[in-house]
């Protein structure tokens, strides 16, 4: 199929993006592609922002429309809205006008969610949860509790039968409460069977888990070591189009919220970014085409 250009945010230089003009990608078989509606930015961007990857693009989630279906997809049809994680290393990132993806790492968007909001749901809520999917319920300890990975874990730990306390600013209680925290604090305690670790407290949180305890991070390589017996673990995540939509569906429900912190254009990618890099985020900014 004729290749055009397309507009994408890239790496330029350390700490700094621009759009740029790049190649149009085109569906391959098993895959399909993507007119983004909308795209993710996430902290794990900042380390390719931050580490001046030039020219790899940024974003690793998006939401849009299918407009090319390649040969051996069968469940899949033009027009519909989909999300998905999408991992750019060496291509366009999720912040490009069109995005190309195995057919099943993307889900429908279900009726009565917004398109937008879609865009910040799948990256943090399978990180979540393939990260409590191998651990046993019990006490946990989620830290970063308000933030993106962390509000998913609090949420599905809650209602996987976890008994969660969820360690945050007060001013977090209302939204973790709904979440589903049966206790909310703000400095760390310890004896708790397990620790998701959202805010890379390390060490400290560490110390939160109880012998033989587990501990659960979201940096695979960056996992502080273990003592007195705790299994210390990490998981990058997966794509998965089936785990994907179930994360749609129950946002679609209320059951997980969508947050969404503000939506720049592309071209205003650098207020994301500072934002980001500022932290203290709650919700998900939006880059739009």
């Amino acid at each position: 199929m004729a290749g055009g250009v397309m507009r994408s945010v890239v790496v330029t230089g350390v700490g700094t993006v621009e759009v740029r003009d790049v190649p149009e990608p085109h569906a391959q078989a098993g895959e399909i592609r993507i007119k983004v509606a909308g795209a993710g930015p996430n902290y794990a961007d900042l380390r390719i922002i931050g580490g001046g990857n030039i020219g790899n693009g940024i974003g690793l989630e998006l939401a849009g429309i299918v407009d090319e279906i390649g040969p051996g997809v069968e469940n899949a049809q033009l027009g519909t809205a989909v999300a998905t994680i999408h991992i750019p290393w060496g291509k366009p990132g999720s912040a490009s006008e069109y995005v190309v993806v195995p057919a099943t790492h993307a889900a429908k968007i279900p009726d009565g969610l917004d398109i937008l909001d879609a865009a910040t749901v799948t990256l943090n809520s399978l990180t979540a949860a393939q990260l409590l999917a191998g651990a046993s319920t019990g006490s946990l300890l989620v830290t970063g509790a308000a933030g993106g990975v962390g509000g998913y874990g609090v949420a599905l730990a809650a209602r996987a039968g976890w008994e969660v306390t969820a360690l945050a600013r007060a001013t977090d209680t209302e939204f973790l409460r709904r979440a589903g925290a049966a206790r909310v604090i703000t400095a760390l305690e310890d004896g708790f069977d397990a620790v998701l670790d959202t805010a890379l407290l390390n060490e400290a949180a560490v110390k939160a888990v109880r012998d033989g305890g587990t501990y659960l991070g979201v940096y695979p390589g960056a996992e502080p070591p273990s003592e007195r017996g705790i299994v210390v673990t990490s998981t990058m995540v997966e794509p998965d189009g089936v785990a994907a939509q179930e994360m749609l569906a129950l946002t679609a429900k209320g059951v997980l919220e969508a947050r969404r912190a503000g939506t720049v254009p592309f071209e205003e990618t650098k207020v994301a970014y500072e934002a980001l890099v500022m932290g203290g985020q709650r919700g998900r900014w939006v880059l739009t085409a």
